[in-house]
């Protein structure tokens, strides 16, 4: 059901029919031309709407050339000093046009009206903070569950977080007694010392007392112990909440990704912030 991860001219890339799309996630040691050329064949044959491709800022031109566009960039994503554009061809007219453009207009000014946090964010009893264990896995999935209906990678499933966790991501809680509250997630990039910060998932009861602001904060304080020096978000357009926090937390947004992800029953598009940690 879920979009495959492979390696395609040395590049790793994940495609499937569940968010419509290649997503290029690592050039490896491709060479551009013949990458490009390769996703295109696949993009035709599979019938995919979208290449999503994260593009390092010498090779920006090479995909310009290929008829990509840049919709948003990170800097200082490769070892804080060297950028990357988050590029998008598509094959879909549709597809390329962000849907509810004035909803999406009215978030990034909400959101970018904000005043970073002054203090050191907080929360009161009874919730407490926790990493994660794998014992922690099973109530994890029932959470994101319920609070997504579909997601663009398998966090429904137990396995699939016990797999990951502490290898490619590192999995935070905010509890209430041994109930989960709100979880949330770091996938690194050991290599390029970025992560992403992403799978905020609150259960509606308990949305309203900023635990996604106090999540990130550890997060950061986690990520900066473990040497990451770049940090990013690919947030939901449409959600005031989740913006609203990155920008509470000193992140700059970068761009608009249309019609990128598989989230909550439909493609969403998606706004991009970074901060240096």
């Amino acid at each position: 059901m879920y979009d495959a991860i492979e390696k395609i001219e040395d590049a790793l890339v994940q495609h499937g029919n569940w968010n419509d799309r290649i997503s290029l996630l690592k050039i490896g040691g491709s060479e551009p031309e013949k990458l490009i050329h390769a996703l295109d064949a696949l993009a035709r044959e599979k019938g995919y709407g979208k290449i999503f491709a994260k593009a390092p800022a010498p090779l920006k031109k090479s995909f310009e050339n290929a008829g990509y566009i840049v919709e948003a960039s990170v800097p200082g994503f490769y070892h804080g000093k060297s950028d990357v554009f988050f590029m998008a061809k598509f094959y879909d007219e549709l597809r390329a046009r962000v849907k509810d453009p004035e909803t999406v207009k009215a978030v990034l000014e909400k959101a970018n009206a904000q005043v970073p946090v002054a203090s050191t964010p907080g929360i009161d009893p009874p919730f407490a903070f926790t990493p994660a264990a794998k014992s922690d896995a099973e109530q994890m999935s029932r959470v994101f569950k319920e609070v997504f209906e579909t997601y663009p990678i398998p966090v429904h499933d137990p396995v699939y977080i016990s797999k990951t966790m502490n290898e490619t991501s590192a999995y935070f809680l905010i509890k209430k007694g041994e109930e989960i509250a709100a979880v949330s997630s770091s996938e690194m990039d050991r290599e390029s010392q970025n992560a992403e910060m992403t799978d905020f998932a609150a259960l509606p009861r308990f949305r309203g007392k900023n635990l996604s602001l106090y999540l990130l904060y550890r997060m950061e304080r986690d990520m900066r112990a473990r040497g990451i020096i770049t940090s990013y978000t690919i947030a939901r357009a449409l959600s005031f909440g989740m913006n609203i926090t990155f920008a509470r937390m000193g992140y700059r947004y970068t761009g608009t990704l249309a019609n990128n992800t598989n989230i909550s029953g439909q493609i969403e598009s998606m706004n991009v912030w970074y901060k240096c940690l």
